[in-house]
C-alpha cells in the first residue's frame, strides 16, 4: 500500500483545506495509506477526519517563530512514518516538503498552488518573502497541481517551472451540495429573513483578495432602487480588517438590508437560502464556493478572475472585478432569468465531481 502524506498548516476553514479534506478520504477509499499532517491542531476540518480512515497527525507549532525545534520534529515525524510521496498545500509547506529532502531523499514531493491574481501589497512582507521562496524552489518539486489554469499561468509567470505543472480542477462533493428547500427556509428564518425576500449573498473569508468592497458598493447600488432586497456576508477574517468592512456597511448605509452571518456549519443549507451567490473576488483559483452553490442549483454572478468564467461563465453572469457598477447590474440581470438550476448543477456533476478528482490526482501522484 502506498503511503501519502497530505502537508498544510492548518484544518481552519478554507477552499485549501476543504480541497485537502475530500482528497484524503477519496484516496483512503481507493485503498491507499493517507496520514494528513498538519502544522497546528484544531481546526474545523478535523472531526471530518476523525470519522473516517485517514491518519491525521499536528506537530504542534508553538507560533511563527517556533522554526528549528518544528523542523527537528517534522524530519523525525517523516522518518517514522516513511512515506512514498508528501503532497503539500500552499506556501509554507510547500518550501518546508522541499527542505526534508537531502533528510529523507527517497520520497517523492509534489506541490499543490490554489490561488490566482493575489494583490501581493495587501499583504504583509512575510507574505512577499514566501511566495518569492515558494517561485524559486518549485523546481525542486517532483510534480505542482494548480487547481486551476489561470492559477498555473499566473505561477509560471512569477517563477514558477511549467514542466512540472498539471492542472487539476477542484472537485465537488454533488451528494452533500444539493437543493434543499427546507434546508433553505430554516437558515433564512435564523436570519429574519422573509421567504418571499430576495436573498443575495456571497461567501467567504473577510481578506481583501475576496473584494468585500466591491461586494458592498454594488449592494448601496442596488438598494437605491431596490430597497426591499436583502443582503448576507457569510464568513469572518482577521479582526482589524474586517471591522473595517463592518464600518464600510454601515457608511454605505447597508445595516438594515445586510446580515453578517460569520461563519456557519451547514453550507448546504446557506447556499439554498440564496436566489444568487456573488463570488467579489479579484484573486482567486478555482473557486469552492461557485462550484458548491451551482451544485445546489443556485445561479451565481462572478468577477472574471482565475476560473470563474470557465466554472459558471456559460450559466451564470461575469463581470470585471474591482467594477461595483458592473456587479450590480449583473445582479438584477440574472434576477430577470428564469431558475437555470437543473444547467448548473448538471455542469458540476459532469465537469468537476469528485470521483473526477480522485482521478486525476491518482493519476498525478502515480506518475512521480
Amino acid at each position: 500500500m502506498k503511503v501519502i502524506v497530505l502537508f498544510i498548516r492548518s484544518l481552519n476553514t478554507g477552499g485549501a483545506e476543504r480541497q485537502l479534506v475530500i482528497t484524503a478520504k477519496g484516496l483512503a477509499e481507493r485503498g491507499y495509506d493517507i496520514i494528513v499532517l498538519t502544522f497546528y491542531s484544531g481546526g474545523a476540518y478535523e472531526k471530518e477526519l476523525s470519522d473516517c480512515n485517514v491518519k491525521l497527525l499536528s506537530l504542534g507549532k508553538k507560533g511563527r517563530w517556533d522554526l528549528f525545534a518544528f523542523f527537528f520534529r517534522l524530519i523525525k515525524l517523516l522518518r517514522q512514518l516513511s512515506p512514498d510521496v508528501i503532497y503539500s498545500f500552499l506556501g509554507a509547506a510547500n518550501i518546508l516538503s522541499v527542505f526534508i529532502r537531502p533528510f529523507i531523499p527517497e520520497v517523492k514531493v509534489v506541490w499543490g498552488v490554489r490561488a490566482s491574481n493575489v494583490d501581493l501589497k495587501q499583504y504583509d512582507r512575510l507574505f512577499h518573502w514566501v511566495y518569492w521562496v515558494e517561485c524559486r524552489l518549485s523546481r525542486f518539486a517532483d510534480t505542482v497541481i494548480a487547481n486551476s489554469y489561470a492559477g498555473l499561468d499566473y505561477a509560471v509567470a512569477h517563477g514558477f517551472s511549467k514542466k512540472n505543472m498539471v492542472v487539476i480542477p477542484n472537485g465537488i462533493d454533488t451528494e452533500r451540495f444539493q437543493p434543499d428547500e427546507k434546508a433553505g427556509s430554516r437558515v433564512r428564518q435564523e436570519w429574519d429573513v422573509a421567504e418571499d425576500a430576495t436573498l443575495i449573498g456571497v461567501v467567504g473569508r473577510i481578506d481583501p483578495m475576496k473584494g468585500y468592497v466591491t461586494f458592498l458598493e454594488a449592494v448601496a447600488r442596488i438598494t437605491v432602487d431596490h430597497p426591499q432586497m436583502r443582503f448576507v456576508c457569510v464568513g469572518n477574517g482577521e479582526a482589524m480588517y474586517e471591522k473595517s468592512i463592518h464600518n464600510l456597511a454601515t457608511e454605505l448605509c447597508l445595516d438594515d438590508v445586510l446580515v453578517w452571518a460569520g461563519q456557519h456549519s451547514d453550507m448546504t443549507a446557506v447556499y439554498n437560502a440564496f436566489d444568487i451567490v456573488v463570488s467579489s473576488s479579484y484573486g482567486e483559483g478555482f473557486s469552492n464556493v461557485i462550484g458548491e452553490a451551482m451544485s445546489c442549483g443556485v445561479p451565481c454572478v462572478v468577477t472574471d478572475v482565475g476560473d470563474s468564467r470557465l466554472i459558471a461563465g456559460d450559466v451564470g453572469q461575469v463581470v470585471p472585478p474591482n467594477d461595483s457598477k458592473s456587479l450590480a447590474d449583473a445582479i438584477l440581470i440574472e434576477l430577470t432569468l428564469n431558475n437555470r438550476g437543473d444547467l448548473q448543477r448538471d455542469k458540476i456533476i459532469n465537469q468537476y465531481s469528485v470521483e473526477r478528482l480522485f482521478d486525476k490526482t491518482e493519476e498525478a501522484l502515480s506518475a512521480v
